[in-house]
């Protein structure tokens, strides 16, 4: 069962065409990548499936359910959460407020029901802090859950990042560059975050450049290259495409 439908997705910025035509699906418990060169339109499609830009033209489904025309935290109440290229975190909260933050679109206490400190409150207030602990444990930052964000290590903030968009309980989590600036260890912890993330049952969208992380763990890649789909199919498929090397990586195949 396909769980992301995006079709025909189209959207030009003055006389460019950033994203144009693109079509593919993404089956409930997917690792897809997708890839491409600088400008590419990667960023952008990103953009339009979570509801950041409008659509000139094409359609996004989340299990059947258009999703063009919402806002960002619609779409985010409805499953979709995503990390951008650059870190944003709240750097002066604690690791475990950060990632409780995640779960704002999930709460239905208001103001009233915090200062009156109701059944209600409290135990909507443990049910995010239990699920602040799974994703920190899962992230592997419960033992630093009261340091403040700004002082962890660059990989460390990036695995929270995920970690607070995990406490939104996607379906789909798409995420943009996760591995950017990472150095080799990192990234290798990185792909074991991402695995047992999809073992959690999360379907995973990523952006990435860093060849060795997305063809260790996508099972299928989409390939873009001046906002159109050049390419689709396995790692090993994606590899050996002609069209793909001379676009993304030139004409040395030995760089995969």
């Amino acid at each position: 069962m396909n769980l992301l439908e995006v079709h025909e997705l189209t959207k030009n910025f003055g006389g460019l065409a950033a994203v144009k035509d693109l079509t593919f699906q993404i089956a409930s418990g997917e690792i897809v990548g997708m890839i491409g060169p600088n400008g590419a339109g990667k960023t952008t499609a990103f953009n339009l499936i979570t509801g950041i830009y409008p659509p000139d033209r094409g359609g996004v489904r989340l299990e059947e359910r258009p999703l063009v025309g919402l806002k960002p935290h619609q779409i985010a109440v409805l499953g979709i959460a995503r990390t951008f290229q650059t870190i944003r975190l709240f750097q002066n909260m604690t690791v475990m407020e950060n990632v409780m933050s995640g779960q704002h679109c999930r709460t239905h206490q208001g103001v009233l029901g915090a200062l009156l400190r109701t059944p209600k409150q409290r135990r909507e207030e443990e049910t995010i802090c239990e699920e602040a602990e799974r994703c920190l444990r899962l992230a592997d930052l419960w033992l630093v859950r009261d340091e403040l964000a700004k002082n962890l290590s660059y990989g460390a903030q990036r695995k929270l990042e995920i970690a607070r968009a995990l406490a939104t309980k996607p379906k789909l989590l798409m995420l943009d560059e996760p591995a950017g600036g990472l150095n080799e260890k990192e990234s290798a912890e990185l792909m074991d975050l991402i695995k047992q993330i999809r073992q959690s049952g999360v379907t995973i969208l990523l952006i990435e450049h860093d060849m060795s992380v997305v063809m260790n763990v996508s099972d299928r890649i989409v390939v873009l290259d001046n906002g159109e789909k050049i390419a689709e199919g396995t790692p090993r498929e994606v590899q050996t495409n002609q069209r793909v090397i001379e676009a993304y990586l030139g004409r040395e195949e030995d760089d995969f």
